[in-house]
């Protein structure tokens, strides 16, 4: 009887457990071959994206692309997405300067309308001034385009419709600087400059300009226009949906059009900034353009610096002052001498 009841004791004893190791919690996996000991182990954390959701896994599960891990890497939640939208500081700011400058736009070209019969603004074609001034308007409001999500549709019109209207706005200062040297030839005796006074050659000239412009884009969205691109590498835990620019050449011809037609305007009005005028608009053009360069310019290493909704903000902000510099350069003098210095609005002082 002593001996089943000894027999029964011992086998009622718990069971004592070798390990060598913890177990491994969720968040973690094991690897070995660190020790002397085949069986023992060490405890990692799983690698970035990866997650393990039981103890002692031995492999870790990488997360989907729409997806990243929490904290303790045991389960996977959803990325967050990230694009320029309405609700964020800089995406209220934006649309309310734009807004701002569009109405400033607008009022300028109320107010040369309505003085369209005085000698400042018929002085080197008025109706490039009207040209000028709704291409800046349309400016402004292309920024819209690039805030909210971004789909196909607005990819493709984002950089192709801010080039089109920039390049009617550059072509109508090419074209005013044009006039400018031509104006200054004509009044030379027996000149055959003369011939070309009037409104049939800048208008040639910009619609000239303007197809080349119009040529590219067309090139670029008939190969590769651009499309909306969801970006999971860049950030951790985040999903960027941008504009994928389909074509890099393309991209950079509209961008590098643009440039070269500003710099020949640049050029052309730098050297009719002397002639002998008392209103020259050609020194105004000089200034404009200067700004206008130096803008996109200055936009080109912190556009290919940045990610995200801070690239989107950088090409908004590049949009914004080149076309303030356009307006404030080109305009803010004759409407400071047509309402404040109406003395100076004369035959005399412009000629």
């Amino acid at each position: 009887m002593a001996d089943k009841q000894a027999q029964t004791s011992i086998y009622q004893s718990p069971v004592t457990v070798s390990r060598c190791s913890d177990p491994c919690i969720p968040g973690t996996r094991k690897k070995f071959g660190s020790s002397i000991h085949k069986c023992c182990y060490e405890c990692v954390s799983c690698p970035e994206g990866e997650i393990s959701n039981i103890s002692d896994s031995e492999n870790c599960m990488k997360c989907p692309d729409e997806e990243w891990p929490n904290e303790k890497k045991d389960r996977c939640v959803p990325r967050l997405v990230e694009f320029l939208s309405y609700t964020d500081t800089i995406g209220i700011l934006f649309p309310a300067v734009s807004i701002l400058c569009c109405l400033l736009t607008g009022l300028i070209l109320r107010i040369f309308i309505h003085y369209q019969d005085t000698p400042i603004v018929k002085a080197n074609n008025r109706n490039l001034s009207y040209l000028l001034l709704v291409s800046i308007m349309l400016s402004f409001l292309c920024v819209f385009l690039f805030l909210g999500h971004p789909v196909d549709v607005t990819c493709m019109l984002r950089v192709t419709s801010f080039g089109v209207i920039f390049s009617v706005a550059v072509s109508s200062l090419l074209a005013k600087s044009i006039m400018v040297c031509i104006a200054f030839k004509a009044t030379k005796p027996g000149s055959p400059w003369r011939k070309c006074m009037g409104a049939k050659l800048p208008t040639f000239i910009i619609c000239v300009l303007l197809l080349v412009q119009v040529l590219i884009c067309v090139t670029w969205l008939s190969i590769s226009p651009p499309f909306q691109d969801r970006d999971t590498h860049s950030y951790r835990g985040k999903v960027i949906i941008q504009c994928n620019e389909g074509s890099v050449i393309g991209f950079y011809s509209v961008l590098g059009y643009m440039g070269l037609l500003a710099a020949v305007s640049f050029i052309i009005a730098f050297l009719a900034r002397t002639l002998p005028d008392s209103f020259n608009e050609a020194k105004y053009i000089t200034f404009s353009m200067l700004v206008f360069c130096s803008v996109w310019i200055a936009m080109i290493p912190a556009y290919l610096s940045t990610r995200g909704k801070y690239m989107v903000a950088v090409e908004i902000f590049a949009i914004i002052a080149s076309s303030s510099g356009l307006l404030g350069c080109i305009f803010f003098p004759k409407c400071y001498i047509i309402l404040f210095r109406p003395d100076l609005n004369t035959k005399t002082f412009i000629h």
